[in-house]
């Protein structure tokens, strides 16, 4: 799994959209809603 902290950027879909095309498996979560600890636990 490969987290990715979106930044209300409208690059981070064009990332989720290549990493899905190689076959990762993509979280998206928006800096806001995500803390560190969180992410640590994923």
């Amino acid at each position: 799994m490969l987290l990715l902290i979106d930044n209300y950027d409208s690059f981070t879909y064009n990332l989720v959209h290549y990493f899905g095309e190689i076959g990762e498996d993509v979280v998206v979560k928006r800096n806001d809603e995500i803390t560190p600890q969180d992410a640590f636990a994923m």
